[in-house]
């Protein structure tokens, strides 16, 4: 399948949970919607940040609950490990002699809370990382390659939205519900904030995580429509290509979205 009939297909069934909740399309959603297509029980996401305390930001249900709780209290399990290599960590089977001694304490306590297979996809625009999507089944569960491409397209759309939830914390503007910017080009709009960062990174000398952190206090500087990143990166690039001057940058901290009540 074409990724971008993948991609526009995923959106679809997000943006149909949505609907159903009544609500604009979040992270939640993505849950939802990746349980109901793919072989597995529950899902959950934590939002991650290597210089701020990391947690968990909703799950399906109790179990995904429990695992998302339990990696982050523990330090170890497959959402960690994500996290921290930048890759899928596929784990068809929890009770293998080799998950047992790559997570000790882990493995043990994911079977007491009925999870048999765990699947940790780590949420990526090139360099930031704000977090991971997780996927669990009760039972010894191996993914094919279409839902394992699926399981990937869903963890594209939660990295978007969840970089989204990161602006609007910050006060910017966002017009409407998520579905009705028409989920526009998905892949233009990473590559513009992929750039866009890139540019603060050579321009401002500083690191990765503080680019993004920069961006963010330009779109709070630059109301505009659609995604709410948007307008910051359009000033970012502008700035480099013709001259634009950047406004003044607002003291605004790194912060993780805030877990919704709704689960």
């Amino acid at each position: 399948m074409r990724s971008d009939s993948r991609s526009a297909r995923i959106q679809v069934l997000v943006a149909e949970q949505a609907a159903r909740r009544g609500a604009r399309v979040g992270v939640v959603d993505v849950c939802t919607a990746a349980v109901a297509a793919l072989p597995v029980g529950g899902a959950g996401v934590s939002a991650m940040s290597k210089t701020a305390a990391s947690h968990p930001l909703c799950s399906t249900d109790g179990i995904s609950e429990q695992l998302e709780e339990l990696q982050l209290t523990l330090g170890e399990g497959p959402c960690v490990d994500a996290f921290t290599q930048g890759s899928a960590v596929l784990t068809p089977d929890l009770l293998t002699g080799a998950m047992q001694d790559r997570w000790a304490v882990f493995a043990d306590a994911a079977l007491v809370a009925g999870a048999r297979a765990v699947f940790a996809l780590p949420l990526q625009m090139g360099a930031i990382s704000p977090g991971v999507l997780d996927l669990y089944a009760d039972v010894p569960t191996v993914l094919d390659t279409e839902e394992l491409a699926d399981a990937l397209a869903f963890a594209d759309l939660a990295t978007l939205l969840l970089l989204d939830a990161r602006i609007d914390e910050t006060g910017a503007p966002v017009d409407g519900v998520l579905a009705d910017r028409g989920f526009e080009d998905l892949g233009g709009y990473r590559a513009e904030i992929d750039q866009a960062t890139g540019i603060l990174t050579v321009q401002l000398g500083v690191n990765i995580d503080e680019a993004f952190v920069r961006l963010r206090a330009y779109a709070t500087c630059c109301p505009g429509r659609g995604w709410p990143l948007r307008p910051g990166a359009d000033r970012v690039k502008g700035w480099k290509g013709r001259g634009v001057p950047l406004p003044p940058i607002p003291e605004i901290p790194m912060v993780l979205p805030v877990r919704p009540e709704v689960r």
